[in-house]
């Protein structure tokens, strides 16, 4: 085989970057009818076909993206009521709060919230204003990723890798959902063109190297060290294969380090430096650190296990091979029947293609810019799914969105180049090969859900050997037969994704956790996740356990006590109302869990009309018009009043703030109308369970335990809405 040639493709790489003067000179360039042609046409060189197929490209993958958007309501109401706090507050846009009047901030640093908040500023708090902005980077990662790929290797190329991107289930999901994670997958191509880009040389390489650090930087801000996981591949291949001296070369990464040092560092030091006493607790912490977040339950934690802060704990130092509370590890967590559905279509042919475009281009020189991008886009994945599949701390199916455009990337670069070759028997074979193996592993992903669509497995099986067939004999002989049996394959490759795609936009998805695809193992938990549809199994968590230990806090399985809004044990988790999810007229669309479910941990409860009225009367006369144990339980008071709820010990009740000195003042200085509690902690009584996020699901534990118990002997409980207030104006 030969290294493939780049005259051959659409764009060159060697020109590419002024092809776009071509034909718009003068004062003529500059006008809006030339800029409007440009846009419409593309490069001069380019084919009648390619910017029209690039631009429908994207409308599709809107569309896509766009239907039954609304059915996911507020999606994670956890991040939604961050957003509706931003949206109100530029304090609290900027450090993440859960509420304008700055308690608490969600347990990650802010970036991703900040598109989502401008919106809500703009347009009003809604399902749409929520969601929209993820739907736009799902359309701005698909034409990034385009233009990565097309650069080097045709319009073809990147047509095919932004279409699987797009129809990748768990990319329907995410580019649809609330969570940081869409930021992160958006910046993280981003940075990946920007290292493609100065690997071509020239004088505009160190901009792009710094460009793709300041990528990482913000990518940072997004999700914080998960941003980094590709970094130590990409700086090795530009080190390595970057034109000009090894001397420059390393300056030039250098200047890129620097780069995502301060644009990561900025909002870093700026929250480290403020007076905690005037900002709010960073959630998540343990001391009120961001450093410490960062670097122990966001960081280091979620590889080993060991996670102080975690909802009912990781796998456990040493969970390795054996897995623990978050799934087994290992070499095939990727494909098994959790994960598989969401990502793994198409993992086996990129890592055969990855291989393929290797050994293609395996003499070519050092700075050969086709070789260099199967490193880039290889080393990317590689390394993103070594992290997944063998971290022992906290991990969920839809994490590995963050895979979906390097999958999508060497399946057009992979295919692209075989195609060149084709009229090499390996080359021919490699190919079939691949199209084989993608048809043969989609009927296995399907077979997992057999009675859901059974005529598609055996048709992509069918369509996949036809086309297998094809590509090893005629494909070699006629270009024309070659071609149809190309676009066979293809076909039988995206078409398992592109039904778990629909079913993905066909349903509404709130909650915390939440998956692709149809109901059942092969699309993860359920079209909902554990906020929309939850299982009867007793299979939420591995083992049919919930956090915290064998059977979850009441020692029985998710299905058992789930009636009514229960969670095992028969009783709400604390942090959650009693009848959180028995609503009533007059509530607000976007909570709840669906059909049962975890609310107090996973989404916001219901919030009916009387408990509604009780919060708003007299609203501006509080800071807070409420506090509650645990983010989620807050949430669904906040975004059905649009006024500030105090999340009490943050995500899942168990951060030490506020103290019970400090709650003692807030009330005295009658900052806090009411105290919303639920189950053990309107008793007043402790469950043992204190000191660690590891006990149980919501709150009720260390000092928040002493803040329910307090409230419960000093102010007297009433029922609203089915849920236990106490007004903290009234002793009792």
């Amino acid at each position: 085989m030969t290294t493939p040639n780049p005259a051959a493709s659409a764009a060159p790489h060697g020109n590419a970057g002024n092809a776009g003067s071509t034909g718009h000179t003068g004062n003529a360039g500059n006008t809006w009818s030339a800029r409007l042609a440009r846009l419409r046409r593309g490069r001069a060189e380019d084919a009648p076909w390619v910017r029209p197929a690039f631009l429908g490209l994207l409308v599709v993958t809107g569309v896509l993206y766009l239907w039954n958007l609304s059915a996911s309501g507020y999606a994670n109401s956890f991040y939604s009521t961050a957003v509706q706090a931003g949206g109100e507050s530029w304090k609290a846009f900027f450090f993440g709060s859960l509420d304008a009047a700055n308690a608490i901030t969600v347990d990650k640093p802010p970036a991703a919230l900040w598109p989502m908040a401008l919106s809500v500023r703009l347009f009003g708090l809604g399902s749409w204003q929520i969601l929209v902005p993820e739907v736009l980077m799902g359309m701005a990662t698909v034409g990034v990723l385009y233009a990565a790929v097309r650069r080097r290797f045709g319009a073809g190329a990147g047509l095919i890798a932004g279409v699987v991107l797009a129809l990748t289930p768990v990319a329907a999901l995410m580019f649809r959902f609330n969570n940081p994670d869409a930021l992160l997958a958006l910046l993280m191509t981003v940075a990946v063109y920007g290292v493609l880009r100065a690997l071509e040389g020239g004088p505009g390489a160190t901009k792009w190297l710094v460009g793709a650090g300041v990528a990482f930087g913000f990518a940072f801000l997004a999700k914080t060290l998960q941003a980094f996981l590709i970094l130590p591949p990409l700086a090795l291949v530009y080190a390595v294969c970057a034109p000009d001296g090894i001397g420059r070369r390393i300056g030039r990464l250098g200047l890129a380090g620097l780069a995502a040092l301060v644009s990561a560092g900025w909002w870093v030091v700026l929250v480290e430096l403020w007076p905690a006493s005037s900002r709010p607790y960073v959630g998540g912490s343990q001391n009120n650190s961001f450093l410490e977040l960062t670097f122990g339950y966001n960081g280091l934690g979620r590889i080993n296990g060991d996670e102080t802060g975690s909802v009912g704990g990781g796998g456990g130092p040493g969970g390795g091979m054996g897995g623990g509370r978050w799934g087994e590890t290992g070499i095939g967590r990727m494909f098994n029947d959790s994960v598989g559905g969401q990502i793994s279509w198409l993992l086996p042919a990129a890592l055969l293609l990855l291989v393929a475009g290797l050994v293609v281009t395996r003499r070519a020189p050092r700075t050969d810019t086709a070789r260099s991008a199967f490193l880039v886009w290889g080393g990317s994945l590689l390394m993103t799914l070594a992290v997944f599949s063998f971290m022992a701390g906290i991990f969920h199916e839809y994490y590995t969105v963050a895979l979906a455009p390097y999958v999508a990337a060497l399946v057009g670069t992979g295919a692209s180049v075989l195609w060149e070759e084709r009229t090499r028997f390996t080359a021919s074979a490699a190919l079939a090969a691949t199209v084989g193996v993608s048809a043969w592993w989609a009927w296995t992903l399907l077979g997992r859900t057999p009675d859901w669509l059974p005529w598609l497995r055996w048709t992509v099986l069918v369509a996949g050997a036809v086309a297998t067939v094809g590509l090893l004999v005629a494909g070699r002989v006629d270009r024309r037969l070659g071609l149809a049996a190309a676009g066979l394959g293809l076909a039988a490759g995206l078409a398992g994704p592109f039904a778990y795609t629909l079913a993905t936009v066909s349903t509404g998805h709130q909650g915390s956790i939440v998956t692709a695809g149809p109901a059942g193992p092969a699309g993860g938990r359920g079209p909902g996740g554990f906020g929309g549809r939850m299982p009867e199994d007793g299979t939420a968590f591995p083992g049919g356990q919930m956090p915290g230990g064998p059977g979850g806090p009441g020692g029985q399985t998710q299905a058992q006590g789930q009636s009514q809004g229960q969670m095992p044990g028969g009783t709400p988790p604390q942090g959650m109302p009693q009848g959180g999810f028995q609503g009533s007229r007059g509530e607000r669309p976007g909570f709840g869990g669906g059909g049962g479910g975890m609310g107090g941990l996973l989404n916001g409860a219901k919030v009916g009309a009387e408990a509604e009225a009780a919060l708003l009367k007299d609203a501006d006369s509080y800071t807070w018009v409420a506090a509650t144990v645990g983010a989620q339980n807050a949430a669904g008071y906040q975004l059905a009043t649009e006024k500030p709820v105090m999340a009490v010990g943050g995500f899942n009740g168990s951060d030490p703030s506020p103290t019970l000195a400090q709650f003692k003042r807030y009330v005295a200085e009658g900052k806090i109308h009411y105290f919303i509690g639920s189950g053990g902690e309107d008793t007043g009584e402790s469950d043992g369970r204190t000191g660690g996020r590891e006990g149980g699901m919501g709150g009720g534990m260390g000092g928040n335990s002493e803040i329910s118990s307090w409230v419960a002997k000093t102010f007297e409980k009433v029922t609203i809405g089915g849920a236990a207030f106490y007004d903290l104006t009234q002793k009792a």
